[in-house]
């Protein structure tokens, strides 16, 4: 089964500009235009889907989790003081909704079909499309070959903003002390397993 998001929703643009796009949205929103909403699903939707896979919840239970985090949003738009605020409260809504769900359905490991969608940049050529979707198909083949912990720590602050490590090692069933130091060990883990991959590519070639 894939864990591509759903249909209708575009691959997120990268982080940089996806922040300040949902504030511009949620901004638009409050204002009185109804289409900005539809934009910042657009945008934001698959952000979540990945951070609700990453607690190990089907495919069907994560389209609840989603669609639960975006009617908590218009029922508590009045929480969220500061438009730039906003894509962390929706991953970190994301991601207690996610919790509780697979808490519930007793459901503690991670999904082990990972087939995420590519993060391509906006008005990229088809060239450079085919680049980078390449290289987040390579990234994410990668995180899949490591271990279980890594996997899952990495798939939830790779789309955190402002990650929450004590709320992370809380779900996670980690010591709030091992998130940065686990992190960097799987970072590397994951650097050395890339470094081979263009390697045998290269060897190949």
């Amino acid at each position: 089964m894939s864990d591509a998001v759903p249909e209708g929703t575009a691959d997120p643009p990268p982080a940089t500009s996806r922040w300040r796009r949902a504030a511009e949205h949620f901004r638009a929103w409050r204002d009185g235009d109804a289409r900005a909403m539809d934009d910042l699903v657009r945008l934001m939707t698959p952000v979540l889907w990945h951070v609700v896979r990453a607690y190990g919840v089907d495919r069907a239970l994560a389209e609840d989790v989603v669609q639960t985090t975006w009617l908590r949003l218009v029922r508590g738009q009045d929480q969220i003081t500061d438009a730039a605020a906003v894509s962390a409260w929706l991953t970190t809504t994301a991601r207690r909704e996610a919790w509780r769900a697979g808490k519930a359905q007793n459901r503690a490991d991670a999904t082990e079909d990972a087939d995420l969608e590519a993060m391509l940049p906006v008005a990229a050529s088809a060239e450079d499309e085919a680049t980078v979707a390449d290289g987040a198909n390579r990234l994410w083949a990668a995180v899949q070959r490591l271990d279980e912990r890594c996997r899952r720590l990495i798939r939830v602050v790779a789309f955190e903003e402002r990650p929450d490590y004590k709320s992370i090692a809380d779900d996670l069933g980690m010591p709030v002390g091992s998130i940065g130091p686990t992190r960097s060990r799987c970072l590397t883990k994951l650097r050395v397993l890339l470094g081979d991959e263009v390697g045998g590519a290269q060897a190949a070639t």
